[in-house]
């Protein structure tokens, strides 16, 4: 909330030897000074007790009232504002004091920025979204920040501002010059996906009613679609059949194999209690969840492997369904299993949903069915697995040999 105190700025004094009454405002531990634009003198300030003593002179009553409608008009004024904008901030309300009204577009695309991600972090905190999306949007802005520092030697700049030149700048950069850990340049497909943040945290601020366009809609580059890494039937079957001399390396084992037969992250496979496991009508289980990253519903059927898997770590006394261990880990111990495996591809999480979607393709699954249980936001994200599978186009082609 906003606070308001009013002070006498003695070391200034009019013709009458009477000194500027200021009001200091306080908000979120930030402050800012601005004159009421009345004059006391300062004998009279502290015999009044700066004026909130019962007044006698015309002239102090009509001071005190209007300080009074200022401070009034200040909380009205916050009030309004964080109404549409929590982070309003005192440059906001300064500004509009002094009849500057805030222009959309005025605002500065790294407030914009940090608006989003506090409103993203609190989704993430609530279970709506996951932890590695709240992080790329912080890292989206860090990259925007270093380029607007980088060309245009700024801390801030106004959305108003930005446009066509500056996007593809900000692309050339992103490319070529950024560098993280001793690398320098972003592969086209990361680039891409931090446009991506970029046109979010403005669609953001439109419904928000903070600026009127979005200056990255110009910006029309696409993901450059690579093949698939999964497993085939016989390397899947290597690694079920292979049993490890450390309980590590054979827990990770299960959880990747029960994210080939789910398509669940490793993210979303922590999160997974009893209370995921439903049965239906039929006597059948279900796996049904939301996927962290999406928040979108993701229900598999328990497939007999899995199954297996679930009996495995059943724990009376433990609500989850699968120990945790960390991404990092799973993706550490992954490289060791590929290795005991002879497995020459790099095993990650990615792999395991890729498995699932073209095994479950490759076994005449409809492309929808499959879309709805990985959790894609449409069907088009589901096609790009499709297209790997050589084994449904020579199906396909059989059927049209025994037509000749």
């Amino acid at each position: 909330m906003i606070k308001t105190f009013f002070y006498l700025k003695t070391d200034k004094q009019n013709k009458e030897g009477q000194s500027p009454i200021f009001a200091k405002l306080k908000l979120q531990g930030k402050t800012t000074t601005l004159s009421t634009g009345k004059f006391i003198s300062k004998e009279r300030w502290t015999f009044t007790n700066k004026l909130r003593n019962k007044l006698r002179l015309t002239s102090e009553k009509n001071c005190k009232l209007a300080i009074d409608l200022l401070e009034s008009k200040i909380e009205s004024i916050y009030l309004e504002r964080s109404r549409n904008n929590p982070n309003t901030s005192l440059s906001d309300i300064k500004k509009e004091l002094n009849g500057k009204s805030i222009q959309k577009g005025d605002i500065e695309i790294l407030r914009l920025f940090n608006n989003h991600n506090d409103y993203f972090k609190k989704k993430f905190q609530a279970g709506e979204r996951s932890k590695a999306s709240l992080q790329k949007y912080s890292r989206a802005k860090d990259l925007l920040s270093n380029f607007i520092k980088a060309k245009h030697g700024k801390t801030s700049f106004n959305i108003s501002d930005v446009d066509n030149q500056f996007v593809y700048n900000l692309e050339s950069y992103l490319k070529y010059e950024s560098s993280f850990n001793t690398k320098v340049g972003i592969s086209h497909n990361s680039v891409v996906k931090y446009f991506q943040c970029f046109k979010t945290v403005c669609n953001y601020g439109i419904k928000r009613n903070l600026i009127a366009s979005n200056p990255f809609l110009s910006y029309d580059e696409k993901l450059i679609v690579k093949d698939a890494i999964f497993l085939t039937k016989e390397e899947l079957e290597r690694i079920e059949a292979k049993e490890f001399n450390t309980a590590r390396l054979n827990k990770v084992k299960d959880i990747f194999l029960f994210s080939c037969y789910t398509s669940y992250a490793p993210v979303d496979v922590e999160k997974l209690t009893k209370d995921n496991l439903i049965k239906d009508n039929d006597g059948s289980y279900w796996i049904k969840t939301n996927r962290a990253k999406t928040n979108i519903k993701s229900n598999v059927p328990v497939l007999p492997p899995v199954e297996k898997i679930i009996n495995k770590y059943y724990d009376p006394d433990n609500e989850k369904l699968l120990p945790k261990i960390s991404n990092q880990k799973i993706n550490e111990y992954l490289k060791e299993i590929a290795d005991l495996c002879q497995i020459n591809k790099k095993l990650t999480h990615y792999v395991a949903r890729h498995t699932f979607a073209t095994t479950i393709l490759g076994n005449g699954v409809a492309l929808e069915n499959v879309s709805s249980m990985m959790g894609h936001k449409r069907v088009s994200m589901t096609q790009h697995y499709a297209k790997v599978l050589d084994k449904n186009v020579k199906i396909d082609m059989d059927k049209l040999s025994t037509k000749f």
